[in-house]
């Protein structure tokens, strides 16, 4: 019995290995996988721009939501008071511009009337010149009187200074324009202030409404009916599922062949024998530990050699058996079929700066 078995175990040895060979030959060596991978989202928290009192809570934990359906709704009030005396504000200093330019429009009117006396007083002023000089050729000759002749010199001095008066008067109907002008100026900014000033109080206003940015599933609700709240704290999550992706954490002397748009087979541990198709989508600019709340510093005595890990993200496809069912945070195992080049020179030059050339040496 012994003469048959020992052969035999001995044939089933070698069967097995050979055949445990032949698929490390045909596939194995050319599969990277790793377990230090978990399925992730672009999750959205939401905070509110504005502080107040939640007055409408209109969404539960883990419910379906479309974008932009409205989430919460705060207080307002305070906030429409505000808005309306904003708009009020810009109503006064329209009216304001409105008589400014209606100061402006007389003023003008009053420049062209000071214009036209200076012509006639320029034309009184020849005339009482004309008179002055006959008076003063013929008073020698003693054919007109003294009291003439002082008479057409006293109007020649007042001819003069009605000139003069007249010319003053424009002049000075035209500094009263500029100063009018200026202030159209200011009243025009004075607009435009407190425009300003009510797009603030609307786009407060209209933050007083909370909506999804993005359609998916309500997640982590922090807030309650008639809570208070400020700018800043944590309300809600959105998560937009089914739009998830894998993170995988691969070592970096396995990352050497991957390319972008290398076939990939995911296994998730919530759901196991049912593999999910997915592609390399991109690779990190860094390693995981760069990104840490305090990176390493290897510039010291005491340094120990660890090998890093390179983030990957890869994208599932659509239209694969879990998909709805997937959840961030849920472990997986990943495999990446390196043989496939990917998305050729374009993906090799999307990970040159991550992963070491092919062949290198790790040193």
């Amino acid at each position: 019995m012994r003469k048959i078995l020992l052969p035999l175990m001995a044939l089933g040895i070698l069967g097995g290995g050979g055949y445990a060979g032949w698929g490390w030959w045909t596939t194995g060596r050319f599969l990277e996988s790793t377990d230090n991978a978990q399925i992730e989202s672009d999750i959205t928290v939401l905070t509110p721009k504005v502080s107040g009192t939640v007055l409408e809570l209109l969404v539960g934990d883990n419910q379906p939501v479309a974008a932009g359906e409205v989430l919460l709704r705060l207080d307002d009030a305070d906030y429409r008071a505000r808005l309306d005396e904003a708009t009020a504000a810009v109503e006064a200093a329209r009216a304001a511009l409105l008589t400014i330019e209606s100061r402006v429009a007389l003023e003008r009117s009053l420049i062209a009337q000071r214009d036209a006396d200076i012509p006639a007083a320029e034309a009184d002023l020849r005339r009482a010149r004309q008179d002055w000089e006959r008076a003063r050729s013929l008073i020698s000759t003693d054919n007109v009187t003294r009291q003439r002749f002082d008479l057409a010199e006293a109007d020649l001095r007042k001819a003069e200074a009605a000139l003069q008066r007249a010319r003053a008067a424009a002049a000075a109907e035209r500094d009263q324009l500029g100063v009018v002008e200026a202030g159209r100026a200011e009243a025009i900014a004075r607009i435009r202030e407190t425009e300003a000033r009510a797009d603030l109080a609307r786009r407060e206003l209209e933050d007083t409404v909370i909506r999804a940015p993005v359609a998916g599933v309500v997640g982590n609700r922090a807030v309650q009916l008639g809570q208070q709240v400020r700018p800043g704290a944590q309300l809600m999550a959105v998560v937009p599922l089914p739009q998830v992706h894998v993170v995988a954490n691969f070592k970096e002397t396995q990352v050497a062949r991957m390319r972008p748009g290398q076939r990939v087979e995911v296994l998730v541990d919530a759901f196991p024998g049912v593999p999910v198709p997915g592609v390399v989508e991109s690779f990190a600019p860094a390693s995981g530990s760069q990104f840490s709340l305090l990176p390493p510093e290897n510039a010291t005595g005491n340094f120990t050699k660890i090998v890093q890990r390179l983030p990957v993200r890869i994208r599932l496809d659509t239209d694969n058996p879990l998909a709805g069912s997937l959840r961030p945070g849920l472990s997986v195992e990943v495999s990446v079929d390196i043989r496939g080049r990917g998305d050729g020179t374009a993906g090799a030059a999307k990970v040159a700066a991550a992963a070491p050339a092919e062949g290198a040496g790790v040193r």
